[in-house]
């Protein structure tokens, strides 16, 4: 069979395992009580610019702390009832909030070196 260098649909390229892996590993990095947006996640990554795939790693992932994954400003981009559970995970967890965004100044995790 002759190779035509090209992947199927249902196969993922190493590149993309191995950046999916290191999205999960920078989502993981944030503490209880802390925050960060999906730009910041990406960037910590390795993938700025990235932040729409942050989002589509967390949509399909099992056993991440989604909660603590915010918009930029620190806004809740889930909406309905799914943006109240966040809300109120996040409260269990100490984060405040100013209105309807967190308060960055106070629950914003920095990220040290880039998530291996």
């Amino acid at each position: 069979m002759k190779a035509t260098g090209k992947l199927s649909a249902n196969t993922k390229s190493d590149a993309s395992v191995a950046n999916n892996a290191r999205i999960r590993a920078a989502i993981r990095a944030v503490p209880r009580g802390k925050v960060a947006t999906y730009g910041s996640v990406a960037r910590a990554a390795g993938l700025p610019g990235a932040a729409r795939w942050v989002a589509m790693v967390l949509h399909g992932a099992v056993g991440l702390p989604w909660q603590r994954i915010l918009g930029a400003g620190g806004e809740i981009k889930l909406r309905g009832e799914s943006a109240m559970e966040q809300r109120f995970m996040l409260e269990s967890e100490g984060v405040s909030f100013r209105g309807r965004k967190v308060n960055l100044a106070l629950h914003e995790h920095k990220f040290g070196r880039r998530v291996k």
